[in-house]
Protein backbone atom coordinates (compact mmCIF):
# COMPACT_ATOMS: atom_id res chain seq x y z
CA UNK A 1 0.00 0.00 0.00
CA UNK A 2 1.28 3.46 -0.91
CA UNK A 3 0.55 5.39 2.27
CA UNK A 4 1.51 8.68 0.58
CA UNK A 5 -1.84 8.49 -1.24
CA UNK A 6 -3.99 8.11 1.88
CA UNK A 7 -6.03 11.26 2.39
CA UNK A 8 -9.50 12.42 3.39
CA UNK A 9 -11.56 15.38 2.33
CA UNK A 10 -12.89 17.44 5.24
CA UNK A 11 -16.34 18.90 4.61
CA UNK A 12 -18.38 18.59 7.80
CA UNK A 13 -18.07 22.01 9.43
CA UNK A 14 -16.49 25.46 9.26
CA UNK A 15 -15.11 27.99 11.74
CA UNK A 16 -14.99 31.78 11.57
CA UNK A 17 -14.07 34.69 13.82
CA UNK A 18 -17.75 35.67 13.90
CA UNK A 19 -18.89 32.22 15.05
CA UNK A 20 -16.41 31.55 17.85
CA UNK A 21 -16.62 32.81 21.41
CA UNK A 22 -14.30 35.59 22.54
CA UNK A 23 -13.28 33.36 25.48
CA UNK A 24 -11.27 30.28 24.40
CA UNK A 25 -12.29 28.32 27.50
CA UNK A 26 -15.98 28.74 26.62
CA UNK A 27 -15.19 27.76 23.04
CA UNK A 28 -13.23 24.73 24.25
CA UNK A 29 -16.10 23.56 26.45
CA UNK A 30 -18.49 23.96 23.54
CA UNK A 31 -16.34 21.75 21.29
CA UNK A 32 -15.74 19.23 24.07
CA UNK A 33 -19.48 18.95 24.69
CA UNK A 34 -20.05 18.39 20.97
CA UNK A 35 -17.36 15.68 20.92
CA UNK A 36 -19.03 13.92 23.86
CA UNK A 37 -22.53 14.23 22.39
CA UNK A 38 -21.24 12.98 19.02
CA UNK A 39 -19.90 9.83 20.70
CA UNK A 40 -16.32 10.52 19.63
CA UNK A 41 -13.95 7.80 20.78
CA UNK A 42 -12.20 8.96 23.98
CA UNK A 43 -13.37 12.61 23.74
CA UNK A 44 -11.27 13.65 26.78
CA UNK A 45 -8.05 12.07 25.52
CA UNK A 46 -5.24 14.53 24.89
CA UNK A 47 -1.70 14.17 23.64
CA UNK A 48 0.54 15.82 26.23
CA UNK A 49 4.03 16.88 25.13
CA UNK A 50 6.85 17.76 27.50
CA UNK A 51 10.54 18.61 27.13
CA UNK A 52 13.40 17.12 29.15
CA UNK A 53 16.31 18.98 30.70
CA UNK A 54 18.34 18.03 27.60
CA UNK A 55 15.62 19.54 25.35
CA UNK A 56 14.33 16.17 24.16
CA UNK A 57 10.58 16.23 23.44
CA UNK A 58 8.25 13.42 24.45
CA UNK A 59 4.51 12.86 23.91
CA UNK A 60 1.90 10.53 25.38
CA UNK A 61 -1.88 10.27 25.74
CA UNK A 62 -3.57 11.21 29.01
CA UNK A 63 -7.17 12.01 29.96
CA UNK A 64 -8.47 15.48 30.74
CA UNK A 65 -10.21 15.38 34.11
CA UNK A 66 -11.52 18.90 34.44
CA UNK A 67 -11.53 22.50 33.25
CA UNK A 68 -11.56 24.90 36.18
CA UNK A 69 -10.74 28.60 36.50
CA UNK A 70 -9.39 28.64 32.95
CA UNK A 71 -7.03 25.73 33.59
CA UNK A 72 -6.97 22.19 32.20
CA UNK A 73 -6.53 19.40 34.77
CA UNK A 74 -5.01 15.95 34.47
CA UNK A 75 -3.54 13.44 36.94
CA UNK A 76 -0.45 11.25 36.79
CA UNK A 77 2.54 9.81 38.60
CA UNK A 78 4.85 12.70 39.56
CA UNK A 79 7.87 10.37 39.25
CA UNK A 80 7.01 9.29 35.69
CA UNK A 81 8.97 10.52 32.71
CA UNK A 82 6.51 13.34 32.09
CA UNK A 83 6.56 14.22 35.78
CA UNK A 84 10.34 14.48 35.74
CA UNK A 85 10.20 16.62 32.61
CA UNK A 86 7.63 18.97 34.12
CA UNK A 87 9.63 19.27 37.33
CA UNK A 88 12.58 20.59 35.31
CA UNK A 89 10.61 22.43 32.62
CA UNK A 90 6.98 23.47 33.29
CA UNK A 91 6.22 24.26 29.64
CA UNK A 92 3.66 21.91 28.12
CA UNK A 93 1.50 21.32 25.07
CA UNK A 94 -1.80 19.42 24.98
CA UNK A 95 -3.47 18.37 21.73
CA UNK A 96 -7.04 17.14 21.32
CA UNK A 97 -7.98 15.42 18.06
CA UNK A 98 -11.55 14.47 17.21
CA UNK A 99 -11.42 12.90 13.72
CA UNK A 100 -15.15 12.23 13.79
CA UNK A 101 -15.69 16.02 13.81
CA UNK A 102 -12.56 16.84 11.78
CA UNK A 103 -11.31 19.02 14.63
CA UNK A 104 -8.19 19.67 16.67
CA UNK A 105 -7.41 21.94 19.62
CA UNK A 106 -3.80 22.76 20.47
CA UNK A 107 -3.13 24.19 23.94
CA UNK A 108 0.24 25.59 25.01
CA UNK A 109 1.11 26.88 28.45
CA UNK A 110 2.72 26.02 31.76
CA UNK A 111 1.82 23.61 34.56
CA UNK A 112 1.52 23.77 38.32
CA UNK A 113 0.57 20.97 40.71
CA UNK A 114 -2.98 20.67 41.99
CA UNK A 115 -3.55 21.14 45.69
CA UNK A 116 -3.23 18.15 48.01
CA UNK A 117 -6.97 18.26 48.71
CA UNK A 118 -7.83 18.33 45.00
CA UNK A 119 -5.56 15.38 44.28
CA UNK A 120 -6.93 13.46 47.29
CA UNK A 121 -10.53 14.08 46.23
CA UNK A 122 -9.99 12.90 42.67
CA UNK A 123 -7.91 9.90 43.77
CA UNK A 124 -10.73 8.64 45.99
CA UNK A 125 -13.20 8.97 43.10
CA UNK A 126 -11.20 6.50 40.99
CA UNK A 127 -12.08 2.80 40.82
CA UNK A 128 -10.53 0.79 43.66
CA UNK A 129 -8.29 -1.16 41.26
CA UNK A 130 -6.98 2.05 39.67
CA UNK A 131 -6.01 3.36 43.10
CA UNK A 132 -4.07 0.17 43.84
CA UNK A 133 -2.37 0.41 40.44
CA UNK A 134 -1.29 3.98 41.12
CA UNK A 135 0.38 2.92 44.36
CA UNK A 136 2.40 -0.01 43.03
CA UNK A 137 3.38 1.12 39.52
CA UNK A 138 6.89 2.63 39.20
CA UNK A 139 5.66 4.38 36.07
CA UNK A 140 8.19 4.77 33.23
CA UNK A 141 10.79 2.63 35.03
CA UNK A 142 12.07 -0.74 33.81
CA UNK A 143 10.51 -3.85 35.35
CA UNK A 144 11.49 -7.52 35.06
CA UNK A 145 8.25 -8.76 33.50
CA UNK A 146 4.48 -8.51 33.75
CA UNK A 147 4.45 -11.07 36.56
CA UNK A 148 6.36 -8.59 38.74
CA UNK A 149 3.70 -5.90 38.41
CA UNK A 150 0.83 -8.39 38.82
CA UNK A 151 2.37 -9.75 42.02
CA UNK A 152 2.90 -6.24 43.36
CA UNK A 153 -0.74 -5.46 42.64
CA UNK A 154 -1.97 -8.57 44.45
CA UNK A 155 0.17 -7.91 47.52
CA UNK A 156 -0.96 -4.28 47.76
CA UNK A 157 -4.61 -5.16 47.10
CA UNK A 158 -4.57 -7.59 50.04
CA UNK A 159 -3.78 -4.66 52.35
CA UNK A 160 -6.81 -2.61 51.38
CA UNK A 161 -9.75 -4.98 50.74
CA UNK A 162 -12.28 -3.41 51.07
CA UNK A 163 -10.71 -0.54 52.95
CA UNK A 164 -9.89 3.07 52.20
CA UNK A 165 -6.90 3.39 49.84
CA UNK A 166 -4.67 6.39 50.65
CA UNK A 167 -3.27 8.45 47.81
CA UNK A 168 0.49 7.94 47.43
CA UNK A 169 2.57 11.12 47.64
CA UNK A 170 4.07 10.44 44.21
CA UNK A 171 0.69 10.67 42.46
CA UNK A 172 -1.45 13.75 41.87
CA UNK A 173 -2.76 16.39 39.54
CA UNK A 174 -1.43 19.09 37.27
CA UNK A 175 -3.13 22.28 36.09
CA UNK A 176 -2.27 23.65 32.66
CA UNK A 177 -2.46 27.44 32.51
CA UNK A 178 -2.76 28.26 28.78
CA UNK A 179 -1.20 31.19 26.97
CA UNK A 180 -1.91 29.99 23.42
CA UNK A 181 -4.91 28.00 22.16
CA UNK A 182 -5.55 27.11 18.53
CA UNK A 183 -8.81 25.72 17.18
CA UNK A 184 -8.49 23.79 13.92
CA UNK A 185 -11.43 22.81 11.75
CA UNK A 186 -10.79 20.67 8.69
CA UNK A 187 -12.09 22.11 5.40
CA UNK A 188 -12.16 21.04 1.78
CA UNK A 189 -9.13 21.41 -0.50
CA UNK A 190 -6.90 21.55 2.61
CA UNK A 191 -8.04 25.15 3.17
CA UNK A 192 -8.57 24.48 6.86
CA UNK A 193 -9.91 27.03 9.35
CA UNK A 194 -7.41 27.89 12.08
CA UNK A 195 -8.34 30.34 14.84
CA UNK A 196 -5.62 31.31 17.29
CA UNK A 197 -6.12 32.80 20.77
CA UNK A 198 -3.03 34.37 22.31
CA UNK A 199 -2.85 35.88 25.79
CA UNK A 200 -1.72 39.50 25.77
CA UNK A 201 0.36 41.30 28.38
CA UNK A 202 -2.92 42.78 29.66
CA UNK A 203 -4.24 39.25 30.22
CA UNK A 204 -6.75 39.53 27.39
CA UNK A 205 -7.25 36.96 24.65
CA UNK A 206 -6.50 38.13 21.13
CA UNK A 207 -8.00 36.21 18.18
CA UNK A 208 -6.36 35.88 14.77
CA UNK A 209 -6.90 33.62 11.77
CA UNK A 210 -3.92 31.55 10.65
CA UNK A 211 -3.22 30.32 7.14
CA UNK A 212 -3.98 26.61 6.69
Amino acid sequence: MDISQIRSEYTKRKLSVKSIDCDPIIQFNKWLDEAIQSNCLEPTAMNVSTVSESNTPSSRMVLLKGVNKGQFIFFTNYQSRKGQHLSANPNICALFFWPELERQINIEGTVSKCSVNESDEYFQSRPWSSRIGAIISPQSQSIKNRTYIKKSFALEAAKHLPNYVPRPAHWGGYRITPNRIEFWQGRSNRLHDRMLYTLSAENDWQITRLAP
